[in-house]
């Protein structure tokens, strides 16, 4: 059994990897602003700022997973509130897994990355944002991390849930699609891949693609 602390723990993507780790028997704690519609037993809450309760949470930590949005007041404050639990995280000797976006992916190898194209105006801030935490991890992380910056497919999120299927595909910094040019992923498969990379690490410090 983990000790698993989510960041974001009752928003979409971390409220899914707060239920299957919980599922699994590990030891979790969700960290939000927020309280969650539908508390899952056993999960300890933390509600509040998270550079208050980041020193708090993160020593003693198996696995820290960063599933902040950079909206509200985190917006423009992202980098630096993941430079922190990176920090933390490395001082604790807790794996790092960051969720990013479909954005810092790359359409075929050695291609630019999507977010330096041509990006909807409404999700530009959000992408651009998302990209420098990668960076930020990619360039600056601690070298005693062990991080994994992990990018969804280009469907997924709470307007796209899907259905938990027990399967996915694993890929590098290039984006994944199926047959018919598709690239999906559901909340409960996209956690699947995020516990089971906790629960039997294969990758590190690396940038990854889920999808099926």
């Amino acid at each position: 059994m983990a000790t698993i602390v989510v960041f974001g723990g009752t928003g979409y993507t971390g409220g899914n990897v707060v239920r299957e780790a919980a599922s699994r028997g590990h030891q979790v704690i969700s960290v939000s602003r927020s309280e969650p519609k539908e508390p899952v037993e056993g999960v300890r809450y933390e509600f509040g700022s998270v550079d208050v309760i980041a020193p708090r949470v993160i020593p003693g930590a198996d696995a820290v997973v960063a599933a902040l949005s950079p909206r509200g007041d985190m917006v423009g404050r992202l980098v630096d509130v993941y430079v922190e639990l990176a920090r933390l995280s490395a001082e604790a000797g807790a794996r790092y897994l960051q969720v990013g976006g479909f954005s810092s992916l790359r359409p075929a190898p050695d291609q630019p990355r999507f977010v330096e194209g041509e990006i909807p105006e409404e999700y530009r801030d959000e992408a651009l944002e998302g990209e420098a935490t990668r960076v930020m991890l990619a360039e600056n992380a601690p070298e005693e991390l062990d991080w994994v910056f992990v990018s969804p497919a280009g469907a997924y999120g709470v307007w796209a849930p899907g259905e938990r299927t027990g399967t996915y595909r694993v890929g590098d910094d290039v984006a994944l699609f199926d047959a018919e040019g598709g690239s999906n992923i559901s909340g409960g498969d996209f956690a699947l891949a995020i516990v089971d990379e906790i629960d039997t690490p294969v990758h590190h410090r690396e940038h990854i693609s889920v999808a099926y």
